[in-house]
């Protein structure tokens, strides 16, 4: 199925009418790895850059607007799977928002280095969602 970017229907994408192309959304998707030297491999020749961010704790790629990172054993939070990343202005305002509308928080707002702010939470079917301010 298409879904409908804007405009009238059939008519050809113009880029008007897109004020959501502009607006935070998931920017960062990180990723647990169980071998950081072979998935650091794998994602340069996906992404085609080298890593920004090349630790044994963590590597991160920026491409094409994104930041991918490569957590190694899912870390300190023990990630099982890829979470996307929120970027948002208040983190504690759209985690207040959030909890309220019924999520439950799994790790509270931390500082994890040069001010940015992260959090997660669980929405009713498990999902983890993350969110991320940058200060």
């Amino acid at each position: 199925m298409i879904h409908h970017l804007g405009g009238s229907p059939g008519e050809p994408f113009s880029g008007r009418n897109h004020d959501w192309l502009f607006h935070p959304g998931i920017k960062t998707v990180l990723h647990p790895v169980s071998d950081l030297a072979t998935a650091k491999a794998v994602y340069a020749a996906l992404l085609g850059v080298p890593p920004q961010t090349d630790g044994s704790y963590y590597v991160g790629f920026e491409a094409e607007g994104q930041h991918i990172g490569l957590v190694p054993g899912g870390g300190p939070q023990g990630m099982t799977s890829p979470v996307g990343y929120w970027h948002v202005p208040d983190i504690e305002a759209k985690l207040a928002e959030v909890t309220a509308a019924g999520a439950t928080v799994g790790e509270p707002a931390h500082d994890v280095g040069g001010g940015r702010l992260v959090a997660t939470v669980t929405d009713p079917d498990g999902n983890v969602l993350g969110l991320l301010q940058d200060r």
